[in-house]
């Protein structure tokens, strides 16, 4: 197994004598609109990027622009591109709200300085974001927006950069909108078998009022193959729910599924399409853990592809296992694309994927794509003739039974203080096991010695430990969630 031990660092800045945080966390920078997400603030990071990109002397190869479908995101995209113009740097600006894996694309297509996406993914809808990708097409490492945070943090509250109009960057050559629409969709074909998919039956689609729309629907819609489609006109609000295609936040697309019969499948994207949720044909949510191992399962047995697999720390096991059964190493990452994305382009995976619904596979982006997930979980399902709880129960029969679980812990000021004491101490015997290794990559990782193991990563923006664990029942799972909960707050 290779271990990635790469962390990154939180920078603060005041603004008028009030804190404000410019912080690019696993997924870029986010704040709450309007707060400390400002069009002020925005171009000071915008301007910071373009000395970055000028500092690494790719000026001249221009940034694709983009955003989701949250508020303000086309002004977002306009103000960067006069910001980007006024520095001398082309702006490549999409037409319309662009799912994030086709930016990413568009980067690697064009041979862009990089890209700039106005998102904040899954996040409710008074948030926003800015994700910078660098020319690799993948999300920057920690050294890149480490750069990024000095320069506007140094420049925070000043007019630090020079606009152009859109007009006069358009008359320069600075300004160019483009619809990546066909050329993305196009590279998918050569990753995705749609004529097997045309063979699977109904398919339902929900692409959460986000930029999945034309994406999920056309290829289908094109080749004829019936679809159901729910949620696919453009909303800010995302319908009052936060749009993640999580369990909780899809019973309008459950109940969907699990009421027609002739629905084989149901495939859903979040806000920025780079997350997947996955009903079978019954309308059961199928957590995105078994989905990764499913897919490495079926990517190297029926695809023949090769390569190893990354998974964050904090993602299932049971892709070690099935890592195991075709002889293929495994990558462990902190929790981030990135590290995994890094991975992608340096050609050694033949999947990386992320609990948190996130997973790419060998020779596409190295970037979360939502769409590729959905579309490859139907192939799968076409070409095996068998659902997907079929398919894991296959899976289980020969590798073992893994189940995993995700709670918040919050803290008492008093339990926060004690945390990193208490983290740092260690019990040898917890959940009724011996300790048999603690893993650091991202937070505190204890493996016991059954095989179950559990995992503490504190928030780094709230009084939260995220504990996760796993285990090869219900049962013990149980057990072992009760012993980490007990660790962390009593």
């Amino acid at each position: 197994m290779c271990i990635i031990l790469t962390r990154q660092k939180m920078s603060y800045c005041y603004l008028g004598g009030k804190m404000t945080q410019i912080t690019f966390g696993t997924s870029g920078w986010r704040g709450i609109l309007c707060e400390d997400f400002t069009f002020d603030n925005v171009k000071v990071v915008v301007q910071a990027i373009a000395d970055t990109i000028k500092a690494s002397g790719e000026q001249e190869k221009g940034v694709v622009i983009g955003c989701d479908t949250r508020f303000m995101g086309q002004r977002f995209v306009e103000a960067s591109a006069r910001v980007l113009a006024g520095a001398g740097i082309k702006a490549y600006i999409c037409e319309r709200d662009t799912p994030t894996p086709v930016i990413s694309y568009e980067i690697l297509r064009r041979g862009a300085a990089g890209g700039i996406n106005f998102t904040a993914s899954h996040n409710p809808p008074e948030y926003n974001g800015v994700k910078f990708s660098p020319s690799s097409g993948g999300p920057a490492l920690p050294e890149t927006t480490n750069e990024i945070e000095r320069r506007a943090n140094a420049t925070v509250g000043t007019k630090c950069y020079k606009e152009l109009s859109l007009e006069e960057a358009g008359k320069l050559g600075l300004m160019e909108v483009i619809n990546p629409h066909d050329s993305y969709l196009k590279a998918l074909e050569q990753k995705v078998d749609f004529d097997a998919i045309g063979t699977l039956g109904k398919v339902a689609l929900n692409p959460m009022y986000g930029t999945g729309r034309g994406y999920l629907d056309d290829p289908l819609r094109t080749r004829k193959i019936p679809y159901t489609i729910i949620n696919d006109r453009p909303d800010p609000y995302f319908g009052g729910h936060p749009p993640e295609p999580s369990e909780a936040h899809i019973p309008d697309f459950i109940s969907l599924v699990k009421n027609d019969p002739d629905i084989k499948l149901g495939l859903s994207t979040d806000g920025d399409a780079d997350r997947f949720g996955i009903l079978d044909a019954d309308g059961s949510y199928i957590e995105p853990n078994y989905i990764i191992a499913l897919l490495l399962d079926y990517l190297i047995r029926v695809r023949k592809i090769e390569g190893g697999v990354a998974r964050s720390v904090a993602t299932s096991h049971l892709i070690d296992a099935v890592a195991k059964k075709h002889g293929v190493p495994v990558y462990e990452t902190p929790v981030g694309f990135k590290y995994i994305g890094e991975l992608i382009s340096q050609d050694k995976l033949v999947i990386g994927g992320e609990e948190s619904a996130g997973l790419t596979i060998k020779g596409h982006v190295p970037e979360k794509d939502g769409i590729l997930a959905c579309f490859l979980v139907a192939e799968m399902v076409a070409r095996e003739g068998k659902s997907i709880r079929q398919l894991l129960d296959r899976l289980y029969g020969e590798v073992g039974r893994f189940v995993t679980r995700r709670d918040n812990l919050k803290l008492s000021p008093e339990l926060e203080i004690a945390y990193k004491n208490k983290i740092n101490a260690i019990p040898a015997e917890i959940a009724g096991t011996k300790v048999k290794d603690i893993v650091r990559v991202d937070g505190t990782k204890l493996l016991l010695d059954d095989g179950s193991w559990m995992l503490f990563r504190k928030s780094g923006t709230e009084p939260v430990v995220r504990l996760y664990g796993e285990a090869c029942n219900d049962a013990r799972l149980a057990e072992v969630m009760a012993a980490g909960r007990k660790f962390i707050l009593n």
